[in-house]
């Protein structure tokens, strides 16, 4: 990862992409176990993380705040989702309709992100010529 101011948004959309990648695979690991007993339905935390760093300093600019993030802070995390609930009777709670809709959704936002993270090295280079 990069040092330098120039590369703030090229570093917090890098972490976005690396927790879009981690919740890729861990939806592919619900759908997997969508038949499997007791096994619950799992998903990753970013983007209120993200949001909550964002919020803390919201008279800021959007360079100050991005600037200021601390990227350790920014780890994505997998929980376990709604564990107490349970439509089926064998305990698991995931739904084999909605998986692959989410897989959808989340390809989307990663091919969106480094569409992003392009377009920054693309402006970086505009700029160095």
């Amino acid at each position: 990862m990069f040092q330098s101011n120039v590369f703030d948004y090229v570093n917090l959309l890098d972490k976005a992409a690396d927790a879009s990648w981690l919740r890729n695979e861990v939806i592919g690991n619900n759908i997997s176990n969508a038949t499997t007993p007791g096994y619950k339905r799992q998903d990753v935390a970013f983007e209120s993380l993200l949001q909550e760093a964002l919020h803390r300093n919201r008279y800021q600019s959007m360079d100050a705040k991005v600037s200021g993030l601390k990227a350790g802070r920014l780890e994505p995390r997998i929980y376990t989702d709604l564990t107490n609930y349970s439509y089926r009777l064998d305990k698991n709670n995931v739904d084999p309709d909605t998986e692959p809709v989410f897989l959808a959704e989340n390809q989307l936002k990663y091919q969106g992100l480094i569409t992003s993270i392009t377009h920054e090295f693309n402006n970086l280079q505009t700029v160095m010529k």
